[in-house]
């Protein structure tokens, strides 16, 4: 399965540099043809990564979110969950130690 894992990053990984080298020869051909200026063109480059950096973030969001459900149903608490709790016990241990 860890190998499938790996195949699959590098397949993926691949496929992302190859579609952004396209993109780059792209816009490269573009400003050679003078259908861009290079600044249009650098500019072009940056609203791009600037929505793969998004995607990037918003994938992670929904990752974190799927696995703090999984732990959830699988009946793990969340760190505030259990700090709350931990806050419960130490007060009601201090009642008890001044009722002793």
């Amino acid at each position: 399965m860890n190998d499938l894992l790996k195949k699959g990053f590098y397949l993926g990984l691949g496929a992302a540099v190859s579609g952004k080298e396209k993109f780059e020869k792209m816009v490269e051909d573009m400003v050679n043809r003078k259908e861009i200026s290079p600044s249009q063109a650098k500019s072009l480059m940056q609203s791009w990564i600037n929505k793969g950096e998004n995607v990037d973030i918003d994938w992670a969001d929904q990752a974190k979110a799927k696995v703090q459900d999984r732990m959830k149903g699988l009946g793990f608490v969340s760190k505030k969950e259990y700090e709350i709790l931990e806050a419960r016990v130490q007060r009601l241990e201090k009642i008890l130690d001044q009722q002793r």
